[in-house]
Formats: structure tokens, C-alpha cells, sequence
């Protein structure tokens, strides 16, 4: 944090809700902060947080199959299966970018897919697309229970813009999996939505709590560097030249989702999902950029 100072501005990956230590050194240092993450299109899409979302939900199956393997700690089940063998049952948690991803490669991979959310017609595209070759199952206590409980691999890709994950799988839930079940956590740079969730790292990717194997990187595209490089280029570009052309107040005025990226100003927070988990004060980034 010793680099960081008032005239600087940083346009990067912040997820201060779930990195508050962060927050509060942008803040007394007074930085100008934008995050890639809360960027947001008059849609409510995300573009610059879609690339690695992407990215990462395809990697997610690709890792839990790994994991999955019995030398690895898992419970050696093959992802497709074999002709009159079951294949991996694998419950995503979560269809927007990073949930459709992985459950699109998961059943490519074979495996026995079932996809949840609260939202009905993301469901009903989904469906539409994969012709029912991915279940989908509307999000309540009761479908996320049966689901996980029996399932080889859960992949958590819950999403709340530029605020904390919430928890959708319980500490107890996790110890009534079976026995050498992957957990896959994509939303751990949100702060996680599976209970037991804590972030590891590349090198040591895993961990094993109630006798199911854990995986919590926190920068899961890093693994594959050559592709996100170019993928979030791809998107981030376009927005970088305008924030340093014009300066972030007047690139915010001329494009509305750059203003909803600023996240702090002079000591203050920009951000409404940020500030209402720092419990802080919200200051609308046109008043804090005048």
C-alpha cells in the first residue's frame, strides 16, 4: 500500500467488500479508485468483469475434475463416466457468466449437471439453449440441500455486484457431503458463498475440511495466463484510454458506466454495495469528483 497517494488513480480488480484492509488504504490515502468489477452497462451487465468470469467459470469444472481424480484427494470419479457407469454429478450454484460457463463445460465434459438460481428466465434461456441437457432447478433451501448432498463437485458462482458474496451453503450442508466431494468456489474473491470457504493460493490450491477437498483460489484466471491477458485486454482497453485521455471525472460524464466503477474519491467511498458493507458513508461519485 506505500505506492498508493491522492493524485494517483487505479483502475484495477478492487472486490473491496470482500477486502476491506483494501478499502481502508485507499481511503486514508485518498486514491482515486475504479474498479473493473462494478463497471456497469445500462442493462446491468458487467463488461469488464465478464472476460475473467468467463474465464473462470471454464476453468472451474476443469479443476474440480482434476481435484476429483483419487491421487489428487478426491473421490476418483471421472467427470463422463464410463458405458454403464454413472458419470460425476457436478451442482453449480449461481448461471450468470461464470455459473453458465462452467456448467456448459462440465457437460461437455459428460457430466451429470444441474444448475441453480433465483432468476426464472435465466433458467428458462439456459434450458433453451442446452436443449435440457443442463438441469436447471429454481434456487430455494430445500433444491440446494438435495443437490449438494449428492453431489460429487459443487461449483459456487454467486454473484452480488461490487458487495460481498452471500452464503448459500452452510458449514453443516459441506459436512453432509460425501466423503471426498470437490467444492470449487469461484466467488471467493467476493468473500465466498460456501461457509467453509477460506482463499488459497496457486501453489497450494486445496484444502480438506469435513473430509471434502476445497479449492479457493482467489485468482483462478492466473492459471492461464496467455488467454485472460488477452480476454481482459480485450474489454479493458477501450475504457482505459478514455479514464486517461479525459480524466476519470469527465470520462464518467461522458460514459455513465464508468462513473458506477468508481469505488473511492479523496477519502470517500463511491460505491453503494461498498459502502453499505464498510458501513460508510456514500457519496455519489459526480458530488466526490467536483
Amino acid at each position: 500500500f506505500g505506492f498508493l497517494r491522492a493524485d494517483l488513480t487505479l483502475f484495477t480488480y478492487l472486490h473491496l467488500a470482500a477486502y476491506p484492509e483494501v478499502a481502508r488504504a485507499l481511503l486514508a490515502a485518498k486514491t482515486t479508485a475504479l474498479a473493473y468489477e462494478t463497471v456497469q452497462l445500462a442493462d446491468g451487465s458487467l463488461p469488464l468483469l465478464a472476460p475473467m468470469s468467463e474465464v473462470a467459470g471454464r476453468l472451474a469444472p476443469q479443476m474440480g475434475a482434476h481435484f476429483l481424480e483419487r491421487h489428487n484427494g478426491g473421490r476418483g470419479v471421472l467427470m463422463g463416466g464410463a458405458p454403464g457407469v454413472r458419470p460425476a454429478k457436478v451442482v453449480v450454484i449461481g448461471a450468470g457468466n461464470v455459473g453458465w460457463n462452467a456448467a456448459w463445460i462440465a457437460a461437455g465434459m459428460e457430466a451429470e449437471v444441474v444448475l441453480i438460481d433465483k432468476n426464472l428466465d435465466r433458467l428458462r434461456w439456459v434450458d433453451q439453449i442446452h436443449k435440457g441437457r443442463i438441469m436447471t432447478l429454481a434456487s430455494n433451501r430445500g433444491a440446494i440441500e438435495r443437490s449438494v448432498a449428492d453431489a460429487d463437485l459443487v461449483i459456487g458462482a454467486v454473484l452480488v455486484a461490487g458487495g460481498r458474496a452471500p452464503v448459500v451453503v452452510s458449514e453443516d450442508l459441506v459436512e453432509a457431503m460425501k466423503p471426498r466431494a470437490v467444492i470449487v468456489d469461484v466467488a471467493v474473491d467476493q468473500g465466498g458463498c460456501i461457509e467453509t470457504i477460506h482463499e488459497t493460493t496457486h501453489e497450494e490450491p486445496t484444502y480438506v475440511q469435513h473430509n471434502v477437498v476445497h479449492y479457493a483460489v482467489g485468482n483462478m484466471p492466473g492459471a492461464v495466463p496467455h488467454t485472460s491477458t488477452y480476454a481482459l485486454t480485450n474489454a479493458t482497453l477501450p475504457y482505459q484510454l478514455d479514464v486517461a485521455v479525459l480524466g476519470v471525472a469527465a470520462a464518467s460524464l461522458r460514459d455513465p458506466a464508468i462513473a458506477f466503477g468508481v469505488n473511492t474519491v479523496g477519502g470517500q467511498v463511491t460505491s453503494d454495495p461498498v459502502a453499505e458493507f464498510l458501513e460508510v458513508e456514500y457519496v455519489a461519485p459526480a458530488d466526490a469528483l467536483t
